[in-house]
């Protein structure tokens, strides 16, 4: 008997560990990256984030933003360049002890802490300074881990190696060649 209550306890321990994460495949013109969601930890951005993929929403969108030894960004403009409407942004959930380290995804902001809505990037290496620091200001304030890459970080490598280019006021680090995100889909628990 104390043997099959140990069983049922640790099948519950691991049916809500696995209940925790989501795995999202971002296909892209390049080749396929595949996330782990952090549900327990950024329930706000994850919930986010598949709501905008599960509406088709990041289909056709470009990473505008590719910065060697930082990161590379995308989710907010389509291969026109134009602006995608978004929702409405949500909290930062910076503060939940997620690191911005090499592979996370992370919700892209403005200067306003809530202000995130579909833009995210992807960290190329450690970067510290993007970490939660407190509530004194919006560069402490930090931006918002959601998930980390779990296979495709040559893709990611890939894109961070491209040429870019300034193109207007709004990217000053356009790669010159697009890099589309062609979908993003849940894959089955």
């Amino acid at each position: 008997m104390a043997r099959l209550l140990l069983l049922l306890t640790l099948s519950l321990l691991l049916a809500g560990t696995a209940a925790a994460k989501e795995t999202v495949v971002m296909e892209t013109s390049l080749g396929a990256i595949t996330l782990e969601l952090f549900t327990d930890k950024a329930p706000v951005s994850v919930k986010n984030f598949l709501g905008y993929a599960e509406d088709g929403f990041y289909d056709g969108t470009v990473f505008h933003r590719v910065i060697k030894g930082f990161m590379i960004q995308g989710g907010g403009f389509g291969a026109d360049l134009k602006k995608k409407p978004t929702r409405d942004p949500i909290k930062n959930e910076a503060g939940n002890g997620l690191k911005n380290e090499r592979g996370t995804i992370a919700m892209a902001r403005t200067n306003v802490v809530d202000s995130a809505t579909c833009q995210f990037f992807i960290n190329l290496v450690d970067n510290g300074p993007l970490d939660h620091r407190g509530t004194s200001s919006s560069r402490a304030y930090g931006y918002a881990v959601f998930g980390k890459v779990i296979d495709g970080m040559e893709v990611v490598d890939q894109i961070a190696g491209l040429q870019t280019q300034r193109k207007g006021p709004a990217f000053q680090n356009l790669p010159v060649e697009p890099v589309t995100v062609k979908s993003v889909r849940r894959l089955k628990q």
